[in-house]
């Protein structure tokens, strides 16, 4: 059978297993905007691996209303150096394009009825990772661990205080009953996953709180 998105087959195993593993995680993330906008009234339709082993994936947006006025976008998964771009540089890369549309030419090509705009990463700049992203990616980290064992912390709840503020809801192997973490969105992410998982050894940044009955003690990681 043809397979047309297929890697060459004199290609490396490993490199070609992680151009696939990419094209996956993409396809993962994007589904948070099957319901909410990647960027103004567009939403995501469909991602599509690129056709003929190209190094690649295509991502189909519009209107939820409009299925005759999709567009197709292809995002190249390497950057200049040769390097594999995190899923996030795609969605960056895919605003971007959008928010400078009037200033680019048009696009030229179709597939399956739909115009074809190949990303050129030299003539837009990434748009910036936005506190929504950043809370949606450290939620869905916590609820969603690698290891297959019960987590060190586990995701019960959570609340947007503020603007810059959102309140974690976790249970611990190591505490009994919900404990709370004030997070600061934009923060220093991956240290704060970190820090997450070692509560008893952050007590200074502990506090009871008589005004939220969901949680017996609140932690404050807002300056990370």
């Amino acid at each position: 059978m043809n397979n047309a998105s297929a890697f060459p087959a004199d290609r490396d195993p490993d490199e070609i297993a992680e151009l696939e593993e990419l094209q996956a995680e993409v396809a993962e993330l994007l589904l948070r905007h099957l319901r909410a906008p990647l960027i103004d009234d567009q939403h995501v339709r469909g991602v599509l691996p690129a056709p003929n082993g190209a190094e690649a994936v295509r991502v189909v947006t519009g209107r939820t209303d409009q299925f005759d006025r999709l567009t197709a976008y292809e995002v190249p998964l390497r950057t200049t150096d040769g390097d594999l771009r995190t899923p996030h540089s795609v969605v960056a890369l895919l605003r971007a394009r959008h928010k400078a549309a009037a200033d680019l030419p048009a696009p030229t090509g179709t597939v399956m009825g739909m115009p074809l705009v190949h990303i050129d990463p030299e003539t837009v700049d990434e748009a910036p990772f936005t506190k929504d992203d950043w809370a949606e990616t450290l939620l869905s980290t916590l609820a969603h661990p690698e290891h297959h064992d019960r987590p060190h912390v586990q995701l019960r709840g959570y609340l947007f205080r503020a603007p810059d503020r959102m309140r974690l809801y976790l249970d611990t192997l190591r505490t009994a009953g919900v404990i709370a973490a004030d997070v600061r969105p934009g923060g220093a992410l991956t240290a704060l996953l970190a820090m997450l998982s070692t509560f008893d050894e952050e007590e200074w940044r502990s506090s009871t709180n008589a005004d939220d009955p969901h949680a017996s003690q609140v932690f404050d990681y807002t300056d990370l």
